[in-house]
């Protein structure tokens, strides 16, 4: 009998782990050189001034869907070594995830919430209420702020929104800004010239086989120790991998996970190749035909096609499947 309790708690158990990467030491590198120093070099959880007038920089962060930003920037902030302490229970930064709808008012509130501040009835006006996040943020003594999908930001009160940003990053009260979003936000703070001279850029690039095939190959062999499984012998397994989550790191993770949890789900003793098959199609509603981990000429397959978009490939396959 599948013992769905033990299932559950392995695939929590392989969620919670941290897939390392040099893009830790990158935003890490980034982060580092907007704190200020002691006189030994040490950093200290204060930002760094830049001008005479007291500004502040910040770093975007970017990268499609399922791209493993938010997870980098999260992790990068928990284990930052003084960020990450907490005098008083409180950390000395603060995240918050874009609310919807999008503006700069429900975006302000959603901040003051997330600071602990007790909102009160009222229609004060929403530089006010920034003006009071900003004092909340003086008093909590939080040097970064890191507000994650910015792109949806920008999708009402583009200006006023930009102004904001300005406004958190000078003056006596002055934060390091982290925005992480897609493209779309890396283009729409290009163009202010005023804010995209105060932000650096992480592009986080897509993982490609020349780079980073090994170490996927050896983390699903890890993945498969933990949940008690023997890894998968197919050598293009990874190629395939790659190519069906588009190429992003975060979702090469999760259709790994997907791929256990199937062959968990059937009491298989080890990975395979059709495991992957059936959670991508599972996630995808893909037609045999359309599927990466099923034709032979899976590089062929455009993963974001309607079936208007392209061909239909072969589904011929030379191996045997669970019956």
């Amino acid at each position: 009998m599948t013992d769905f309790a033990k299932i559950a708690g392995t695939l929590k158990s392989l969620r919670s782990l941290h897939v390392g990467s040099p893009r830790d030491a990158e935003f890490a590198s980034h982060l580092d050189r907007l704190l200020k120093r002691d006189h030994m070099g040490g950093l200290l959880p204060e930002a760094l001034r830049f001008t005479s007038t007291g500004e502040t920089r910040g770093i975007l962060v970017i990268d499609g869907p399922g791209g493993g930003k938010s997870t980098l920037v999260a992790r990068g902030l928990a284990r930052h070594p003084v960020l990450s302490r907490k005098p008083d229970g409180h950390a000395l930064y603060l995240d918050a995830v874009v609310p919807s709808p999008a503006t700069l008012k429900s975006m302000t509130l959603e901040l003051l919430t997330r600071s602990g501040y007790p909102l009160k009835s009222g229609r004060s006006e929403v530089w006010s209420q920034l003006q009071v996040f900003r004092e909340r943020l003086h008093m909590l003594g939080i040097a970064v702020l890191w507000i994650d999908e910015a792109h949806d930001l920008f999708c009402a009160d583009r200006n006023l929104i930009l102004r904001a940003v300005k406004t958190l990053m000078q003056g006596d009260h002055a934060v390091i800004v982290i925005l992480s979003g897609t493209e779309r936000l890396r283009d729409i703070i290009r163009t202010d010239p005023q804010v995209q001279r105060r932000f650096s850029t992480i592009n986080l690039k897509p993982v490609a086989a020349h780079s980073d095939k090994e170490q996927f190959a050896a983390l699903i062999e890890q993945y498969c120790a933990r949940a008690e499984l023997e890894p998968p012998l197919q050598p293009d397994l990874v190629d395939r991998l790659f190519h069906a989550s588009r190429y992003k790191f975060g979702r090469c993770i999760e259709t790994i996970n997907s791929a256990i949890e199937q062959a968990l789900t059937h009491e298989d003793k080890a990975l395979d190749i059709w495991h992957f098959s059936e959670a991508w199609a599972f996630q995808e509603g893909c037609t045999l035909d359309r599927n990466v981990f099923e034709v032979p000429e899976w590089w062929t397959v455009n993963p974001d096609a309607t079936g208007q978009d392209e061909p239909a490939a072969s589904a011929k396959r030379n191996r045997k499947r669970r019956a």
